[in-house]
């Protein structure tokens, strides 16, 4: 028998916004709280979702009938806010990039499992139905073997330097938003990165615009990714293999279909159809890995989200990007 998952949303934005209308679509999922830094920002999201309102971010990770909490707060609050939510108790879903760096994400994880508390990064393409539907394309030998991706995920953002994207306390950039989905499936397909390479365009607010990087996977695959706020790009993602290759089409986070192209140049469509707004499936998969018991969901799994980490680490190394929470020793719950 299905378990009622009632789910806590610390943040009011944009991204908490979707999720809240996800859980509307979601099987066995209902939006308990939400909390907000204002209770006025609560409250107008709790009347728009029928949810109780938590004038506070401590309240809402103290209410008793909270199962999980989804943090969507800006990149730069994810750790203190995971750490928060779990030092209470609750089981946290958190929204992409997990941390600032790989030293926070260590500490957020380490938290979770001294405490034996499910978490996971809520990378949503990791659950979508298109990654899956390639997947099987691979294992099934369709393209054999196979030996490169190729990802790029751009738009025209806005160039005020008040915007979100463009404010590095905020965690702003092209890659923390965007590069991280080329990354993940890259690495969800091929596996480890052992080495790679990077080059960016820093822009005047200390982000970078537009940044590029190849990765040497441990199977001996390559991939490449770029990544930019000021480019519109074709934002599709191609794994090729010896016989042929499969690619996600435009809006690849969000594909849903595929085309599958042989050596001899035919080509086959696949449907990927998803439910809702797409964060369904991540919400769907978290609420059964938590009724289940488990830790961590085996589709993004800690070792999977900190490695993650390290490497948007290495990127940033390589680039010159640094953010206040490098420099940081912040003190949060344990």
């Amino acid at each position: 028998m299905a378990h009622l998952v009632r789910w806590g949303i610390l943040g009011t934005g944009g991204i908490a916004r979707a999720f809240a209308q996800t859980l509307r679509q979601t099987p066995d999922a209902r939006l308990v709280a939400v909390g907000s830094r204002t209770a006025a920002g609560a409250e107008a999201f709790a009347r728009d979702f029928g949810a109780r309102t938590c004038a506070s971010y401590a309240a809402l990770v103290a209410c008793p009938d909270v199962d999980i909490v989804y943090v969507a707060t800006p990149h730069a609050m994810h750790a203190e806010n995971a750490m928060l939510a779990l030092a209470a108790g609750k089981a946290v879903l958190c929204e992409k990039p997990f941390t600032m760096n790989a030293r926070e994400a260590e500490r957020v994880v380490a938290l979770a499992r001294s405490r034996g508390l499910f978490l996971m990064e809520a990378m949503w393409t990791r659950f979508m139905p298109a990654l899956a539907a390639l997947r099987r394309i691979v294992a099934n030998g369709e393209i054999g073997d196979v030996a490169l991706v190729q990802a790029d995920f751009g738009f025209a953002a806005s160039v005020d330097p008040e915007h979100r994207l463009n404010k590095r306390e905020l965690g702003g950039g092209a890659l923390l938003d965007l590069g991280i989905y080329p990354l993940s499936i890259a690495c969800a397909l091929l596996g480890p990165v052992q080495k790679l390479r990077a080059q960016a365009v820093i822009g005047p607010t200390g982000i970078d615009l537009s940044t590029g990087f190849t990765m040497l996977h441990r199977g001996g695959a390559m991939s490449v990714s770029n990544c930019s706020l000021r480019a519109r790009t074709p934002c599709e993602l191609t794994v090729s293999g010896s016989l042929g290759n499969v690619r996600m089409e435009r809006m690849f986070h969000m594909a849903q279909s595929l085309t599958v192209t042989a050596a001899d140049g035919s080509t086959r469509s696949v449907a990927t159809p998803f439910l809702g707004n797409g964060y369904v499936h991540e919400a769907i998969a978290a609420g059964e890995a938590l009724c289940a018991g488990l830790l961590e969901h085996p589709l993004m799994t800690h070792e999977e989200t900190l490695a993650g980490m390290r490497t948007l680490d290495e990127i940033r190394a390589q680039i010159g990007l640094r953010y206040a929470a490098d420099d940081a020793a912040t003190a949060w719950p344990a």
